[in-house]
């Protein structure tokens, strides 16, 4: 019994209530057809004989159900049409875990679940609801995004300019290459700061290589001078 009638109206009992709540957990607070069916003949069944409900009434309330899950199954059937799009998709998901914790799950998607009403996404071997969808990333941005990291990462990590030592040539060459080797749509996520101050540390590389190499010359005439010398004297 869903429940009994005191002075003319339907009042609902403890089991009734008790359905109602697990309901509520179970179906994420939505009421299915046949629930709402039982709630309007229980409605019908418990009126006061003395105020009916009209049938007007009642076709407009179920009218409106009908209308309403129409509605939803159309948010679904566009939700699972979007996340079928996503297949192949580079994507980057914000997941809170038990404690309260969100972090960012990186990855390509490589299917799309539907279950109990929702749709979740195949991420790196774990299915994501799609609520914890971020960003949708092309490929060709990730990728010149990465390389924008490891280039300043690197340039942060040379010392001053003016303590630049022909130690440093090799790294100095490394970054310049890595910025010669990029695209012109890689290059763009660089800021032109760093581009200029690439420039200087190119520039100032070679006088030092230059200026080592004029020394080293010097140093090997001076030892076959001395060579020359030495032979003479024999």
């Amino acid at each position: 019994m869903i429940g009994a009638v005191e002075d003319g109206k339907l009042v609902e009992s403890n089991s009734a209530a008790s359905l109602a709540q697990g309901t509520k957990k179970t179906s994420n607070s939505t009421v299915s057809k046949d629930q709402f069916l039982q709630l309007l003949v229980a409605q019908m069944k418990y009126q006061d004989p003395l105020e009916p409900t009209s049938n007007t009434e009642y076709i407009s309330q179920y009218a409106t159900f009908s209308e309403l899950e129409q509605m939803q199954n159309m948010s679904a059937s566009l939700e699972m049409a979007r996340a079928s799009q996503l297949v192949g998709q580079t994507v980057l998901l914000d997941v809170t875990d038990s404690s309260g914790r969100t972090t960012t799950v990186q990855g390509n998607v490589d299917y799309v679940v539907y279950e109990n009403g929702k749709t979740y996404l195949s991420v790196n071997g774990e299915l994501y609801s799609m609520d914890d969808l971020n960003t949708v990333a092309d490929p060709a941005y990730l990728d010149a995004y990465v390389k924008a990291a490891n280039f300043l990462n690197a340039y942060n990590r040379l010392p001053a300019l003016a303590l630049l030592t022909i130690d440093n040539r090799e790294a100095v060459e490394e970054l310049n290459e890595t910025y010669q080797n990029m695209t012109d749509y890689q290059k763009k996520f660089i800021s032109p700061d760093y581009v200029s101050g690439l420039a200087k540390y190119v520039e100032r590389m070679a006088e030092l290589v230059k200026s080592a190499e004029g020394a080293s010359s010097s140093t090997d005439t001076d030892t076959d001078a001395g060579e020359d010398e030495d032979t003479e004297a024999e």
